[in-house]
């Protein structure tokens, strides 16, 4: 399914918000526009402020706060994407050089906090108290999602729960403020509100699980990033937690080593064994099951165009294949 067809229904809204994330990139210091620039120009699916755009017009907003909205979070993403590859040291990101790998860890540092910044700035002039409370507390969760990511690096023992407190975390959870904020500011009922969040939390953690999935499915050429990444940071995701505790006793001590060591020495190995033993078929169908009951929560919402698109970029989100 190509992106096109769900991005059409905003066009108009989504080149506003690009304008206005490019005027809120300017700095009296060259080297936070030029790095700011960068990591804003390089791409992306922008599903975040896709799913402010298309929510709030579901619920017929036509305001530019929603505008001014969409374009605060994918500031407050991408001041995320910045440290994150800090913290995991990585060299690619959407098909070229981190900004790390050019301009260092430590601008690349202090950038993110400009642009974590400038997205509260935002979130002031809205002058919605609501938005203010859901994406604040959205910034702490995936904070704490991210240190306990960090805190199960090489440990062989985190569990299919745990992985799904960390995804819930680091991923699902600007999904669901994206989409909570979006009603919050609409002013829409709490019933809508709730499921829109809900509708959030679902799509976030289906959209990760296909992530972890395509780090044993893709390439890096499609995906944009380097495969592997991952199991080279000893990370436990899905796919190998289920190896280890479904597959057989060769099949899960060679991913427990794998985990234990870091590294990607034996990464087709581990491909090899991820899809014998079924778990790759397993997390794609619990991200297809939790697409499933994210589109369920839209029901809420009255029928129109920008609800089809929704659930369009719902089923995006687990027949991509970057």
């Amino acid at each position: 399914m190509q992106p096109q067809a769900f991005h059409r229904a905003v066009a108009d809204d989504f080149s506003a918000v690009d304008e206005i994330i490019k005027k809120q990139l300017t700095s009296r210091v060259p080297l936070v526009s030029t790095i700011s620039d960068y990591i804003t120009s390089s791409g992306g699916k922008r599903l975040r402020p896709l799913l402010v755009l298309l929510a709030g017009k579901a619920l017929g907003h036509q305001s530019d706060d929603l505008r001014l909205l969409a374009a605060t979070i994918e500031l407050l993403h991408t001041s995320t994407l910045l440290h994150d590859d800090v913290v995991d040291m990585s060299g690619m990101r959407r098909g070229r050089s981190t900004a790390n790998a050019k301009w260092g860890n430590a601008p690349s540092v202090l950038v993110g906090d400009f642009l974590y910044s400038r997205s509260f700035e935002m979130m002031v002039e809205l002058g919605s108290m609501s938005v203010m409370k859901i994406l604040s507390h959205a910034t702490r969760i995936i904070a704490e999602g991210e240190v306990l990511q960090l805190s199960k690096v090489r440990d062989a023992s985190t569990t299919e729960e745990i992985y799904m407190e960390v995804i819930r975390g680091k991923t699902a959870m600007l999904f669901e403020a994206s989409a909570h904020s979006a009603a919050a500011l609409t002013g829409a009922s709490a019933e809508q509100c709730e499921a829109l969040r809900t509708f959030g939390d679902h799509l976030g953690v289906a959209f990760q699980l296909v992530d972890d999935l395509l780090d044993y499915r893709g390439d890096a050429e499609t995906l944009g990033k380097n495969v592997g990444d991952d199991l080279a940071e000893g990370k436990p995701t899905l796919p190998l937690i289920y190896t280890m505790r479904e597959g057989n006793a060769e099949q899960a001590a060679l991913v427990r080593q794998a985990i234990q060591k870091g590294g990607i020495e034996d990464l087709e190995r581990i491909r090899v064994a991820v899809e014998d033993c079924g778990a790759l078929d397993y997390t794609a169908q619990l991200a297809r099951d939790y697409v499933a009951k994210a589109i369920a929560q839209l029901e809420v919402l009255p029928a129109s165009q920008y609800r089809n698109a929704l659930v369009e970029l719902s089923e995006f989100a687990v027949a991509r294949t970057h």
